[in-house]
């Protein structure tokens, strides 16, 4: 196939690689792309949130696949544009899309699909925002209702730190104040074409910036799946994954099915695991990241068939996709300052040795060539991703490569994956 990826980030070189690593030789192009895709595609200049562009080049280049990789495109109607002229997109419309673009949305849909989930407040003022922070008691949760690359949300005991994040995201529209809830985190990614879902494995991600999940909420410091402690409280995570397809995915993709947006694309569930059930936390419209750097390397049949059959509703009568016993673990490098103010420009030295571990591999995030050198041009740079028959194994090779990389300030958790 002639495939075309969009995005700049880790995401999707971590999709650009699975689609590389398949039998079947794809022809791969991806825009914007970064300096490790641009290893393993062809780069295109287009702006992959303008309509017009991808669809110009998907036609002019008879693209059979335009996958999507972060939300900006998909909020701008991308996938719209391009499944009107007959192209397969991997991708759900500017509609379907809002799941991840509003909260609000989103937690309406959860409530007419009878879909489990936190009690939440719209809040359009301070005054609003107080009171409902008053209402809710500690710890406090808020979040932004638009897109925030994965930074729009706060969970703090601290009030005045509560009112202060609100009043960042206020002047562009409402944020949410929910309902604080305890448990294991669980991100659970399903292929949808509209009418039908397929779950893949699920994973777990570190948002926190530091050790022990301490410091702020990141766009994602570090993931590992499969998840064996699932088995100790649902019998096995065949059991848990059937769970969360009847009662969230399944029901959440009729909805919008019945309100006219059918979602065709991925559907990324973010669950929270409570003593009283498994509760939605957030839904997104994509792959998540850095969830995607672990589940599709143990990912045991070709992506880009599923993503074919979804992107062209044919999703019925396929068995769910079959994933490797193996442990994936990625640990992300982010620039110094990041997420605050990243240092970007800086030179990264030791990719060639990191990846000479073996089972290790480096999904780019933010990253340039200048002459001989690999530039960090943004927050999280790298992703190195490690396979292994055990986390042991996996943890061991991903921080024996990480200690090969050098990026002056560049920071890490030491502490992905150490439960598992």
């Amino acid at each position: 196939m002639r495939i075309l990826v969009l995005g700049a980030g880790a995401r999707e070189h971590a999709i650009v690689l699975a689609l590389r690593g398949e039998e079947v030789r794809h022809e791969i192009f991806a825009a914007p792309g970064n300096a490790g895709i641009a290893r393993d595609a062809t780069i295109v200049e287009l702006d992959p949130d303008s309509p017009a562009a991808v669809t110009g080049f998907a036609l002019a280049n008879d693209i059979d696949l335009v996958v999507i990789g972060p939300e900006a495109p998909l909020v701008a109607g991308v996938a719209d544009a391009v499944r009107e002229r007959g192209i397969p997109a991997f991708g759900p419309s500017r509609a379907a899309a809002r799941l991840e673009g509003s909260k609000a949305f989103a937690k309406r849909i959860m409530e007419a699909a009878g879909v489990p989930t936190g009690r939440a407040t719209r809040a359009r003022t301070l005054d609003e925002v107080a009171a409902a922070l008053d209402a809710f008691g500690a710890p406090h949760v808020v979040k932004a209702d638009g897109l925030a690359a994965g930074k729009g949300v706060i969970v703090t005991d601290d009030r005045d730190a509560a009112l202060a994040h609100a009043e960042t995201y206020l002047p562009t529209g409402p944020v949410l104040i929910e309902e604080f809830l305890a448990g294991p985190e669980v991100s659970l990614f399903f292929l949808s074409d509209g009418d039908r879902v397929l779950p893949l494995s699920p994973a777990q991600d570190f948002k926190r910036l530091a050790d022990g999940d301490a410091g702020p909420n990141t766009g994602g410091m570090g993931a590992y799946s499969p998840l064996p402690w699932l088995a100790e409280r649902f019998g096995s995570e065949a059991a848990f994954v059937d769970l969360v397809t009847k009662e969230v995915a399944e029901p959440v993709i009729r909805q919008l099915d019945v309100e006219g947006s059918p979602f065709i694309g991925l559907l990324y569930a973010g669950l929270i695991v409570t003593d009283a059930g498994v509760k939605v936390i957030e839904f997104n419209a994509r792959f998540g990241d850095p969830e995607t750097q672990v589940v599709l390397p143990r990912l045991d049949e070709p992506l880009s068939e599923l993503l074919l059959a979804a992107a062209s509703g044919r999703l019925e009568g396929r068995a769910r996709p079959r994933f490797t016993d193996d442990k994936a673990v990625t640990v992300v490098l982010a620039s110094e300052g990041y997420p605050g103010r990243p240092l970007t420009g800086r030179v990264i030295e030791g990719t060639d040795a990191a990846e000479s571990v073996a089972g290790v591999h480096l999904a780019h995030a933010a990253t340039r060539v200048d002459g001989d050198d690999l530039i960090a041009t943004g927050g999280r740079v790298l992703n190195v991703v490690a396979v292994a028959p055990t986390f042991a194994e996996a943890r061991d090779r991903a921080y024996d490569a990480m200690g090969r990389i050098a990026l002056e300030g560049g920071q890490f958790r030491t502490d992905i994956a150490a439960q598992a």
